[in-house]
């Protein structure tokens, strides 16, 4: 492997490491050498998102711009071109490795836009709609570096488990997303909760909920908890040396839900984190799973 391939690995490993301690530790329990191609596509996913939110100072035109340009350059390394990037090589190796869906990289891209221009969706649909791009197809992207006895049927799980993060994030960093104008709650279930988005940034504002606010996110939990459910076949699906990291994300991801209930679901007063000393027990608890033996659905028991 050349120089600037290793750098370009070694520089989605540092973005891996640094911003997604949980997913960190879980692709840790994974072959050496899947690692690396893991490292790559979280290095992909977090250097456009670090474009559309770690620019927040420059109008959303030039970010804009700036996602468009980087995605271009993506683009054109798909196609044989030379590219000056620091991590895009490692990327296009995992993808010409694997022979990874390049309609999965588009639509990802596509969904990155999105946040640029759209600050609210209407309803869980068009919620859906956009987390097709930003979470499902990141489950189809890893299915074949996990590995499989049947792709087939392992594929609409991997879009579930996909689904069940972006949400369970999306739940987790209310007040995160309000502090950058956006909302991931649809306006139909805030409305069915008598919540608008005033209340909600008072609660932000006032660092608790209220209780139509605690009814809106216990809903949106049971949401998530259905794509948990629907993910739950796919785990054990995947080729055997890859079945601990993912129950040990779907653990700890899942983990994050529990966290919600146990400050009854008021996602203002703290964030919502699972502790250091479940997340080495749920790692080494997967370890010792035998393959196949099913998941646990995270969260509250399910009305």
């Amino acid at each position: 492997m050349d120089t600037d391939l290793t750098a370009a690995y070694e520089r989605c490993r540092q973005l891996h490491r640094r911003h997604g301690r949980t997913y960190y530790l879980a692709t840790r329990l994974l072959p050496a050498w899947k690692r690396r191609h893991v490292h790559a596509l979280y290095g992909f996913t977090r250097y456009a998102d670090e474009i559309v939110d770690r620019t927040e100072d420059l109008p959303p035109t030039e970010r804009a711009a700036r996602l468009d340009d980087w995605g271009g350059r993506f683009i054109a390394g798909l196609h044989g071109e030379p590219v000056d990037d620091p991590l895009l090589p490692a990327v296009l190796h995992t993808i010409a490795i694997f022979d990874l869906d390049r309609d999965d990289f588009a639509s990802f891209l596509k969904s990155m836009a999105m946040d640029l221009t759209v600050s609210s969706y209407r309803t869980y649909d068009h919620l859906l709609d956009y987390m097709e791009g930003s979470a499902a197809v990141i489950g189809t992207m890893m299915l074949p570096i996990l590995g499989s006895s049947d792709p087939t049927a392992a594929r609409e799980p991997a879009r579930q488990l996909g689904f069940a993060f972006q949400l369970t994030n999306f739940i987790r960093d209310v007040a995160e997303d309000l502090d950058r104008g956006r909302t991931y709650l649809p306006d139909e279930d805030m409305g069915r909760f008598g919540v608008t988005r005033e209340d909600l940034a008072r609660a932000r504002a006032a660092g608790r909920t209220t209780e139509p606010i605690r009814e809106l996110i216990r809903y949106e939990v049971t949401r998530a908890q259905a794509h948990y459910l629907a993910a739950a076949p796919g785990i054990t699906l995947l080729a055997p040396a890859s079945q601990a990291c993912m129950r040990t994300a779907y653990a700890l991801y899942g983990g994050i839900l529990d966290e919600v209930a146990a400050q009854d679901y008021d996602v203002f007063v703290n964030r919502a984190l699972v502790p250091q000393r479940r997340r080495m027990a749920v790692a080494a608890r997967a370890l010792l799973t035998p393959t196949g033996a099913p998941v646990v659905v995270p969260g509250p028991p399910i009305p």
